[in-house]
C-alpha cells in the first residue's frame, strides 16, 4: 500500500504537516492537494494547538507544481482557475490562527517557495535552494510570491529575485531576512521544533491576536494576488516562451527565449 502523500501527528500542542512524495520532490499534484487541505482541516478544528510545522521528506521541501501531472493535463475553459486550484489547498494556511513554521529540509523552488513564504517562520537548509524560477521558464510567478516577496525582503532585492528567477542558497536566504536560520540539513527539524515548542509555552491568545495584527499592518493579502497571478500565469502559459523554457529545464539546456 502506497504512503500517504503528506503525514500528520501532533505532540504537545503542536501540529506538523509533511509533505511525503520524495520521489516526486513533494509537488503539488492531484495526490498532494487534497491531502494537504485534509491536514489543514485537522489544524483548524483543534482549538488547542499552538503553532504548526510543516516540512516536507527526501531532499527536497516542495517543487512547487507538478506540470506533468494528469491534474494539469485536464482540458479548462478558465486555465486560471485550474491554476488558482493547485495553490488554494496551500493558501488556505492563511487561515490558520496559530504560528506556522515552514521547516524547510530541502529545496523550495516555484510554488513550493510561495508555500514556504505564506507561512510565519522559516528555517532553512543551509545548502538547498530556493526561489521563484518562473521568469527562466518562460512563466509569471504564481502562489502569490510577487505580493509576498517585496513585504518581506524589500522592493529592489524582491525584484532583483523575481526578474533573474534566481535561485539562493539556504546561507543567502538567511542573510536578506527570507529565513530566519540556515543550519545543516539534518538540524532543520529539530530547530523548527524547538522554537514551535518556545511559542506554545506563550499565551496563546496572545499570540494569535499579535499574528493577527502584524499581517492587518502589512495589508497581507496573498489569496487576492494568487488570484491575479494565476491570471498572468495561465497567460503566459500560452506563449511560445513558455513552451520553450519548459523544453529546455527537461533537457538541462539554456533556453533560447523569442518574447512571444
Amino acid at each position: 500500500m502506497q504512503d500517504s502523500p503528506v503525514l500528520f501527528e501532533t505532540r504537545e500542542q503542536v501540529a506538523e504537516i509533511t509533505l511525503n512524495r520524495p520521489d516526486n520532490r513533494n509537488s503539488m499534484d492531484g495526490e498532494m492537494l487534497p491531502a494537504f487541505k485534509e491536514a489543514l482541516d485537522r489544524v483548524r478544528s483543534d482549538s488547542d494547538l499552538r503553532c504548526l510545522i510543516i516540512a516536507g521528506t527526501g531532499s527536497t521541501f516542495c517543487a512547487g507544481a507538478d506540470f506533468k501531472s494528469t491534474f494539469f493535463q485536464e482540458k479548462s475553459d478558465l486555465p486560471h482557475e485550474k491554476l488558482l486550484d493547485v495553490y488554494r489547498p496551500f493558501l488556505r494556511i492563511l487561515e490558520i490562527g496559530c504560528p506556522v513554521i515552514a521547516a524547510m529540509n530541502g529545496h523550495a523552488v516555484g510554488g513550493g517557495f510561495g508555500l514556504a513564504l505564506i507561512c510565519d517562520i522559516r528555517v532553512a537548509n543551509q545548502e538547498a535552494r530556493y526561489g521563484a524560477n518562473f521568469a527562466r521558464l518562460g512563466l509569471h510567478s504564481g502562489m502569490a510570491i510577487s505580493h509576498m516577496l517585496p513585504r518581506l525582503v524589500g522592493l529592489p532585492l524582491a525584484n532583483e529575485l523575481l526578474f533573474t528567477g534566481r535561485l539562493i542558497d539556504g546561507r543567502r536566504a538567511a542573510e536578506i531576512g527570507l529565513a530566519n536560520y540556515a543550519l545543516p540539513g539534518d538540524e532543520v527539524l529539530a530547530k523548527a521544533r524547538e522554537l514551535a515548542r518556545e511559542i506554545a509555552a506563550a499565551a496563546p491568545m496572545a499570540v494569535r491576536m499579535m499574528k493577527r495584527s502584524v499581517y492587518r499592518g502589512l495589508d497581507w493579502n496573498p489569496f487576492e494576488a494568487a488570484e491575479w497571478e494565476a491570471h498572468c500565469q495561465s497567460r503566459t502559459m500560452e506563449t511560445e516562451d513558455a513552451r520553450e523554457g519548459v523544453t529546455a529545464l527537461l533537457e538541462k539546456r539554456t533556453p533560447q527565449f523569442k518574447g512571444r
